[in-house]
């Protein structure tokens, strides 16, 4: 490997250090709370409305992928794909049938997760709009 190569950025590393920037909290609930439980509605799919609910819990992550690796990072960008099918999702949630058991107490938590989201998406999507463009970055990174 050349000298020119190895200076080369790694976008993977990019991205790693651009999560580690982020607080601990938000790192948390991304990791730990928010990507998994939108994950969990795979296992939900042959439940009432259990195709749509994981498309649209899916379909507002997705995006982000792109996102971050077009940015090589965070940002306020990644809230936007969030909004439409989160809020689609917390109605059709609502408009379900009474269910029981294990279902219900998912799409019950599902409800809540992400509508605590979109309490921080709706003003990051906003601070993007209006102009708030900057990607998470490690102060080593700048």
């Amino acid at each position: 490997m050349t000298h020119q190569e190895s200076r080369k950025p790694n976008v993977i590393k990019e991205i790693y250090f651009s999560f580690s920037a982020l607080p601990l909290w938000v790192q948390a609930w991304v990791a730990l709370i928010l990507v998994p439980i939108n994950f969990a509605s795979l296992l939900f799919i042959s439940e009432p409305h259990g195709k749509i609910i994981a498309f649209l819990s899916l379909i507002a992550i997705a995006p982000n992928i792109i996102i971050i690796f077009y940015e090589k990072g965070f940002s306020k960008l990644m809230a936007l794909p969030h909004i439409i099918p989160w809020l689609l999702l917390v109605g059709l949630i609502l408009a379900t049938p009474l269910i029981d058991g294990e279902y219900k107490s998912y799409l019950y938590a599902l409800a809540t997760i992400n509508t605590i989201s979109l309490f921080f998406d709706i003003p990051d999507a906003i601070k993007w709009f209006r102009g708030d463009r900057d990607v998470v970055r490690k102060s080593t990174l700048n």
